[in-house]
């Protein structure tokens, strides 16, 4: 059990599972944008926060610099009468109410840049020469906040207007405010907020993680049970078509294991009929020659014309097993991998006539006439030994199922891929609904014929067998009566299918290559 989660939480960390993607993807798109939302949500409070207090700052400090104008209060800052300390006392209370509303510190500076008032009380009489200050005299406002000592700065101009000679005006910076607000409690809502959009983060984190653990394992679920459904076929409880119609994807796959299960039935039923046709072909021969020899046995003085002739059967019956044998090992031998092929470059033509040069003294027997047609020659890379299976069992098929007097064609012809080989007879044909079956071991089409006919049964099987181990392809085409064509199409150049080992091979031959072409 403990192995168990192990390997179920390592395929969690791998992403080696369909559960643990999907459970990490909800996982991102849930959380990611919450924490963006955050960051964007407080740092979006700020800024704004920032920029209301620097507008509203700026309007009131605008409003006092105009009363400063009004009242000259740069020029009667020193003035001791009645009415210039009532105007200083009125403009003095605006400064300390602005100040401490906004828990900051305004310095009024002149144009000598000495400090005629100070909020704090603190720096008046001094001079101040700073950047700020100077180029507020050159006519700019500059605003500045340091979030980490919590203040804003703002310096704002106080503008008179000089006549001119020409009775237009100029506006000339006579006195500067530097004014530095405390932004404490910008601060603390952003604290505030950060605490509040936190928890709401962390308990939308836990309902993520929640629904991302429930959607994968609601998500995955029907491929569990595609599992459970095949380890139930695999262990033999059951044999039956399994349906999971949860997804698509799910559909497809069930579709090709009932459709792969169909095809390992088919298999298992042909493999049992191979079975009893290879032992009731082997059984046949065996039992006519057990027939013939408890018939001598019992037959002691029999004339010797009657031994022979029987002694002829049982070498007819023998042969007939040796052919079977012969057939059976040739089968086994198509069915071998694809590395057995012995690939030489091959006249198709000269092979073809050497075979049907075999194969006309038995045509002679029936009247049976065999032609030969070759559009052009042909060379093409094939087993020859193979190559010699495919041509020998399609002729002499043409010839046994052929009608006396008639006739068989062969036509050879090609293109820049493939070479055809088209074997015409004038025979009985093949039922259609037999034209399925015939590549099947040991099937006959006319089995009350087949020991006058002869063969096994097995030449079309060996023969479909060398074409796919050719790369090729075989097709028939047959009429009840008027007679039956075979084609074979196989490629000119041999390409064997990619195995493992080949695969492998290709993988260090490339790493070589790229070794050899980096050094």
């Amino acid at each position: 059990m403990l192995k168990a989660i192990k390997d179920y939480i390592y395929q969690m960390i791998k992403l080696h599972s369909l559960r643990s993607r999907i459970f990490v993807i909800v996982l991102l798109v849930g959380i990611v944008p919450s924490i963006l939302m955050r960051y964007a949500i407080v740092e979006n409070y700020e800024e704004r926060a920032v920029r209301l207090r620097q507008e509203s700052m700026q309007d009131l400090l605008s409003t006092i610099a105009s009363h400063l104008v009004t009242n000259n209060y740069l020029e009667n800052y020193l003035l001791t009468d009645q009415q210039t300390l009532a105007n200083k006392n009125v403009i003095n209370a605006e400064l300390e109410m602005l100040s401490g509303m906004y828990d900051g510190r305004i310095l009024i500076i002149n144009s000598n840049f000495n400090i005629i008032r100070d909020t704090y009380g603190l720096s008046e009489g001094k001079t101040v020469i700073s950047e700020e200050v100077i180029k507020c005299f050159q006519g700019e406002r500059l605003f500045n906040y340091d979030d980490q000592n919590g203040f804003i700065e703002l310096t704002t101009p106080i503008v008179y207007t000089v006549p001119r000679e020409d009775g237009e005006s100029d506006s000339v910076v006579r006195g500067v405010m530097l004014t530095s607000i405390s932004s404490d409690s910008i601060t603390e809502t952003m604290r505030i907020l950060y605490q509040q959009s936190l928890t709401i983060e962390m308990l939308v984190i836990v309902f993520i993680v929640s629904l991302a653990f429930v959607l994968s394992y609601a998500l995955t679920r029907p491929f569990n049970k595609v599992t459970a459904a095949i380890k139930e076929v695999k262990e033999g409880y059951s044999d039956e078509a399994i349906s999971v119609p949860d997804y698509v994807e799910t559909v497809q796959i069930i579709d090709a294991f009932n459709e792969l299960l169909r095809e390992k039935r088919a298999m298992d039923d042909s493999r049992q009929e191979f079975v009893a046709n290879v032992s009731h072909e082997l059984k046949t021969p065996m039992t006519s020659m057990k027939v013939l020899a408890d018939s001598l046995l019992t037959q002691p003085d029999a004339p010797v014309e009657f031994y022979r002739e029987f002694m002829e059967d049982i070498v007819s019956e023998i042969d007939r097993e040796n052919q079977i044998i012969t057939d059976l090992l040739s089968l086994v031998k198509m069915d071998k991998k694809v590395q057995d092929m012995n690939i030489s470059s091959v006249s198709i033509n000269d092979l073809t006539e050497l075979i049907l040069k075999r194969l006309r003294p038995i045509a002679r027997k029936k009247d049976v006439e065999i032609t030969f047609e070759s559009n052009r020659n042909v060379v093409a890379e094939v087993d020859e030994v193979k190559m010699s299976l495919i041509i020998s069992n399609l002729v002499e098929n043409a010839i046994k199922y052929n009608n006396d007097h008639g006739w068989v064609k062969v036509v050879l012809d090609a293109d820049h891929q493939y070479f055809t080989l088209a074997v015409g007879d004038s025979g009985i044909g093949i039922p259609e609904e037999s034209l399925a079956q015939i590549y099947e071991r040991f099937y006959r089409v006319d089995k009350s014929h087949s020991r006058e006919i002869g063969g096994t049964g097995l030449g079309l099987a060996i023969t479909k067998n060398a074409v796919l181990m050719h790369r090729g392809s075989i097709t028939v085409t047959s009429t009840l009566g008027i007679g039956t064509t075979f084609q074979v199409k196989i490629p000119i150049t041999y390409n064997p299918p990619k195995t493992p080992e080949s695969k492998e091979t290709d993988k260090s031959r490339n790493g070589r290559g790229k070794f050899m072409r980096k050094a």
